[in-house]
């Protein structure tokens, strides 16, 4: 898959992997993300691997991320986004969520998944609804994965 380079002003939002500063990922998620506390440094880097990325730059600096895990034909989970404190308010988790949705290989997909807490607003403008009929959704979830025993 092609690498991806978009501007808006001064910002440059990309999909190449080895632009990502995979440390400030993992200070976030580890430390103030508050979905992924203590989680390993390696188990980021892994899944930044598995994973399709879009970093979200002012000059050279990472300042927002997210992430999408699919098979590029029938469903997509997004997830690990997130834009700087620093960074909010300016439009960017819309333009970033706009790139996303329109990613050329991420079209006529029949799921996407999301899960959240915060920011629904921003979601349900593009598309992304309350599970319709919960009942039948099933998942197995360990929120202590990352804390040591």
């Amino acid at each position: 898959m092609k690498n991806l380079d978009l501007y808006k002003d001064h910002y440059l939002l990309s999909t190449d992997r080895n632009k990502l500063d995979i440390e400030l990922i993992h200070e976030f998620l580890c430390n103030e993300s508050g979905w992924s506390n203590g989680i390993p440094y390696e188990t980021v880097k892994k899944s930044i691997h598995n994973s399709l990325n879009f970093g979200l730059y002012d000059e050279e600096k990472q300042i927002g991320y997210a992430r999408v895990i699919s098979d590029f034909s029938t469903i997509a989970y997004l997830g690990d986004i997130f834009i700087l404190k620093k960074y909010r308010g300016l439009g960017l988790s819309k333009w970033l969520m706009e790139i996303i949705m329109g990613h050329e290989e991420l079209q006529n997909l029949r799921r996407w998944i999301l899960l959240t807490s915060t920011a629904e607003w921003l979601y349900e403008k593009y598309g992304f609804v309350n599970l319709p009929k919960p009942e039948i959704y099933m998942e197995k979830f360990n929120p202590n994965v990352y804390h040591k025993i």
